[in-house]
């Protein structure tokens, strides 16, 4: 053995060759942190003390290394921007010193080599990679740019502009795109990665290829001409920067870095990249995508947690087959869980079967699958008129209209065709959890699954929890959510739930700005610049204005002391003259069908003369006061959410702003929203704007909090 460590050995193998080894121990995966960073150090020393001929680097575990343990390098983004760049160059003279070694290096990529992972493997000569393995650099989805000479190796081995395209669009690559572009000298099966990545280091070392002028051409400029400068980095800055948006710096920053360096040997290109990587370190933007990414974590440990009582889920089923029925039969036999689906007639069926034909033929014409795995998901959606398979269903959910009778009376007669210990839930955006249990023999038995609508885009699903329902059905719906490859946020239940409940008073502030004379397109502008997807208008109109009507009055009902209005409003009127937005083509906006048959949004003067006619009063409103009314009562409600119980952490509570309504991700949730401003100053803020009423009224524990400068994120 030339050395060992806890998280990394190097042994010897025949013919004069060594192995370096990645195998974090008591983790199932490994990654760069600082003992192991250290350890490569020590590992590099021995290396050069020994008498080996040539390295091998492989990894003991399922993947190769997922990347930097961001949990230990959030400690460094607390210190200065000098220190950050202090810290970032002593990782690089580790990587810098294991490239440098005098004989080769070849990597053996088994599986996931991600940001760090990706960048130990540019330091090594040569690469070969497994058939199930993924490669690149994704620290752009954290606000950062590669920082241990991901920039720079990589930029040198595949060209700037190979190199722009992998940084800034932050992709895992598959094998066959990481062969093409050169990131990688060959790809193998699993079985023969290793055996495969032997021979090639011993071709190398027998003198057959030139490792030396590769660690050369690393180490050198990267050899573009001005004109070839020019035509690659400013044509990428402008694309880049219409693709990724002004509030997300980090990829236009990536390939301003590139440039920076182009033209410096690799020690000084390291600290050019340092440099501008210590800078967006110290952006908000970072901070909050980071904590998104830790946010994630959590919630994945904890639906993880929620798993340990789950039944079996091999069989699903869905009751409704319309759009919403259709999609739920898509997400889950594309991901591999075979689904009856039921309706009480042939027209409501062929209306799923073609939500889900038309999802799986687009996935097609993207690539994203072949046809043969188009027909194989679709013989996992079996349409049906009777209940005669339910008997081996392990999870039904039930997606007809949202109406409390016929949810009841179609549950209790799906209950009674179910096998013991099978599940029933309830897809329902806004009708009590609780209330529609009465109708079960068996409300243990039954939960809320609320998907968001397109269900094959949004990634989150509300698992509701009711009073009566069990750990265990709770247990097996949040396994079924992840199967679907769905993010699963246990929430209790209330109207509205989490996200409706949050998202509500967002749109009793937008509806009250409307009687305050505010114009609805200029909201949208503000707020779309703020960083939503889209403002409150156009998302009513994607919602649906009927639908949105009658979710609030649910909220109305429920929290009548902040959620009723006394006052008509503009939502009411759209309902009124049937404007119900894109599912008729008018509501807010008029919508016509563009070239490619999508629809979009075109001003509309009807829709102003209607919403004028709600104006009770012209106010004169700022840019600043339109964020502060809309965003003010969303805050103040998921604060409630937490308080009351709703959601059990601040991070499912942001979380699911996030991958539920796109709350702009940058901002980093509700919670951080306030965190970020200081709840002294969001307090004084909700004072400001105390005479619109009890949504924007903070409450009590929030007061104490903000005298005792606490933040709801430690």
């Amino acid at each position: 053995m030339i050395y060992q460590g806890n998280s990394i050995s190097v042994k010897e193998l025949d013919g004069g060759l060594a192995e370096l080894v990645f195998d974090l121990k008591n983790e199932s995966v490994n990654k760069f942190d600082k003992a192991t960073l250290s350890e490569l150090n020590d590992a590099t020393q021995a290396i050069e003390n020994s008498s080996a001929k040539g390295v091998l680097v492989s990894s003991a575990k399922d993947s190769f290394i997922v990347g930097a343990d961001i949990t230990e390098f959030l400690q460094w983004f607390e210190q200065s921007e000098e220190e950050v760049v202090a810290s970032v160059l002593q990782a690089n003279e580790i990587f810098s010193r294991f490239e440098d070694l005098s004989i080769p290096t070849v990597a053996a990529i088994n599986g996931i080599a991600l940001g760090g992972g990706m960048e130990m493997c540019l330091a090594c000569d040569y690469r070969v990679m497994s058939t199930a393995a993924k490669v690149g650099l994704p620290e752009v989805k954290l606000g950062l740019y590669p920082g241990f000479g991901g920039t720079v190796r990589l930029s040198r081995v595949i060209g700037a502009d190979n190199a722009i395209e992998w940084i800034s669009g932050g992709a895992e690559k598959r094998p066959d795109a990481a062969l093409k572009d050169g990131a990688v000298d060959a790809v193998f099966a699993p079985e023969q990665l290793k055996e495969e990545a032997l021979k090639l280091l011993q071709r190398i070392v027998a003198g057959e290829l030139d490792f030396e002028n590769r660690k050369t051409a690393k180490k050198g400029k990267l050899g573009l001409n001005a004109i070839e400068s020019m035509m690659v980095f400013e044509t990428a800055k402008g694309f880049v920067a219409g693709k990724a948006g002004k509030h997300y710096p980090a990829p236009v920053d990536a390939i301003k870095t590139i440039q920076k360096h182009a033209n410096f040997e690799r020690d000084q290109a390291i600290a050019i990249e340092a440099k501008g990587f210590a800078k967006l370190a110290k952006t908000p933007v970072a901070r909050n995508l980071i904590g998104l990414f830790l946010n994630d974590q959590s919630i994945k440990k904890i639906a993880k947690d929620h798993t340990a009582l789950a039944g079996d889920v091999s069989q699903a089923a869905v009751l409704g087959a319309g759009i919403m029925g259709g999609g739920i039969a898509y997400q889950s036999a594309y991901k591999g869980t075979p689904i009856l689906m039921k309706d009480i007639n042939e027209q409501g069926i062929q209306l799923g079967l073609d939500e889900a034909t038309n999802l799986l033929t687009k996935a097609v014409q993207r690539k994203r699958m072949d046809v043969g795995k188009m027909a194989q998901t679709l013989t996992r959606i079996r349409p049906t008129l009777s209940y005669g398979d339910f008997g081996n269903v392990d999870v039904v959910v039930e997606a007809v209209v949202e109406n409390p009778k016929v949810k009841k009376a179609v549950l209790a007669e799906a209950e009674s065709h179910l096998k013991e210990g099978a599940v029933l839930a309830s897809n329902t955006s806004t009708i009590s959890i609780t209330d529609l249990a009465t109708a079960l023999k068996k409300p243990e038995d039954f939960c809320g699954m609320h998907f968001f609508n397109p269900v094959h885009r949004m990634p989150l699903v509300e698992v509701i929890r009711g009073e009566k329902t069990s750990d265990k059905t709770i247990a097996t719906v949040v396994k079924y959510a992840q199967k679907m490859g769905k993010t699963p946020i246990v929430v209790n239940d209330c109207p509205g739930f989490l996200v409706n409940r949050v998202l509500f008073p967002y749109f009793g502030g937008f509806a009250m700005m409307l009687r305050d004379g505010a114009d609805f397109e200029h909201v949208d502008k503000v707020m779309e610049k703020f960083g939503w997807p889209m403002g409150p208008a156009y998302l009513l109109d994607v919602v649906g204005i009927d639908t949105g009507v009658h979710a609030q009055a649910v909220m109305a009902e429920g929290f009548p002391d902040r959620m009723a209005q006394d006052f008509r409003s503009a939502m009411a009127v759209m309902f009124d003259e049937n404007r119900y937005g894109q599912k008729n083509s008018q509501g807010f906006y008029k919508y016509e069908l563009d070239k490619k048959g999508k629809q979009k949004k075109v001003s509309d003067e009807v829709a102003h003369k209607l919403v004028d006619s709600v104006v009770e009063s012209k106010q004169e409103m700022s840019d600043e006061d339109i964020i502060n009314r809309l965003m003010i009562p969303m805050c103040l409600e998921t604060v409630r959410c937490l308080e009351d119980n709703i959601v059990n952490t601040p991070a499912e509570a942001d979380m699911g702003l996030v991958y539920g309504i796109g709350f702009p991700p940058f901002r980093g949730g509700a919670l951080k929203y306030i965190d970020d401003m200081g709840a002294a100053k969001f307090v004084e803020l909700c004072d400001q704007y105390s005479s619109l009423g009890k949504l924007y009224e903070p409450t009590a524990k929030l007061r104490e909090m903000a005298a005792k400068n606490e933040k709801f994120y430690a």
